[in-house]
């Protein structure tokens, strides 16, 4: 089993919250995380996705009363939003009875509705949590080969797999899941192959400008609509829009976000990449390792770290800025090989935005100065900095 580095902030999240809510994309380990807890804590497990649990709850408040002086994890919530008045309900009687913290765990794998009913309804009383993909502060040792969970992902079905075909199996059928049955679900009325071919578009443009016009020419639909079926795959917590960095430079900036497929292994699912060998030579595999290296160095970075990338008109680029509270801007420039050395469009940047520390991140393991501002470093060293902040 993969230690996963949240389990101590749940744990934390639960002692000063009444109810914690965590979030992620289905198959990413949130119910084996729980069930961790559900061993080391008097507590009660119920899995929405089972008719004889939600059965249970055809008058919440009368059985869950009976739990007071219990964790209760609430497995896939988004099923039954309905359940959110009750858990305030429950939760206030339960304060004035001196039970403050550690009442409910709510696992999802949608962060709009999750995110969206508990902001309604348990504002003030519940901490948000995010658990994504396995990543390689939690893959492995240090200095050990990045390699094996960039091609096949952080899922962790997938990254421990018996061999590179197997694991890219249960990714095409992670795919196929989502567009047959998760989707639809969640109500929006959009075309399985529709979404299918975007969600595919989005790998073959990993890492670039969004052009949601050129996008939905493709499609044959409008460029709002292309817009809608991105804003859902942000919502399943699938892509990530990152942001350009605003700084009044006074020149022209890059106003576009970049879009990234979140897991390195579903952009080499959709593209038919199995092993490293046809990684190595598809015309993705540089915006793939930087995708890849952008999500393990957010889910190390300190909480309320703002991400974003800079870029103008004239060349001038850094491929990730980090807002670090208490420790000002961080860039990085990523690139593939065992070494690198920036070129002159990240000098140019940084000497627009002044950033208090400069990294230039290669596939390597070393760790070495390139000038007196620039460090060259691997992604897993500068991942367990960015965790030592936190």
């Amino acid at each position: 089993m993969i230690k996963r580095r949240k389990l101590n902030g749940l744990k934390a999240a639960l002692n000063r919250q009444a109810a914690v809510a965590l979030t992620g994309p289905r198959q990413v380990g949130k119910t084996t995380l729980a069930l961790r807890l559900v061993d080391e804590t008097p507590a009660l497990y119920l899995d929405l996705e089972i008719t004889q649990d939600r059965l249970k709850l055809r008058d919440p408040a009368l059985f869950l009363r009976h739990y007071e002086n219990k964790l209760v994890v609430l497995d896939e919530i988004h099923r039954v939003p309905a359940l959110f008045n009750t858990l305030r309900s429950l939760i206030d009687q339960g304060r004035r009875r001196g039970h403050r913290t550690g009442r409910f765990l709510l696992l999802g794998s949608a962060s709009m509705d999750l995110l969206r009913q508990s902001g309604e309804s348990l504002a003030g009383r519940i901490a948000h949590m995010h658990l994504g993909p396995v990543d390689v502060l939690e893959a492995g040792r240090a200095g050990s080969d990045a390699t094996p969970l960039w091609l096949r992902g952080g899922f962790p079905d997938s990254f421990l797999a018996k061999n590179d075909r197997d694991s890219f199996a249960w990714r095409k059928d992670f795919i196929r899941t989502y567009l047959e049955r998760e989707i639809p679900l969640l109500g929006p009325n959009i075309p399985m192959e529709t979404l299918e071919t975007l969600w595919t578009m989005l790998a073959h443009n990993q890492g670039t400008m969004l052009n949601a016009s050129r996008l939905a020419t493709a499609l044959m639909v409008s460029a709002q609509t292309t817009t809608r079926y991105i804003d859902l795959l942000v919502d399943l917590l699938l892509v990530r829009r990152l942001r350009p960095f605003h700084y009044n430079t006074g020149k022209r900036i890059v106003k576009a976000p970049k879009v990234y497929i979140r897991d390195s292994g579903v952009v080499h699912a959709l593209l038919g990449i199995v092993d490293h060998n046809g990684l190595s030579g598809h015309p993705v595999v540089g915006t793939s390792w930087e995708g890849f290296v952008i999500e393990n160095l957010l889910a190390a970075a300190p909480e309320l770290t703002i991400a974003s990338f800079y870029r103008t008109s004239g060349g001038a680029e850094i491929d990730l800025v980090l807002e670090i509270p208490g420790h000002g801007l961080w860039a990085i420039d990523i690139k593939r090989g065992l070494s690198s050395r920036p070129e002159k469009g990240f000098h140019i940047a940084c000497q627009d935005l002044k950033p208090a520390r400069r990294f230039a991140l290669n596939s390597g393991n070393d760790r070495y100065r390139l000038s007196a501002d620039v460090e060259a470093i691997g992604v897993r060293e500068l991942a367990a900095e960015l965790a030592a902040l936190a």
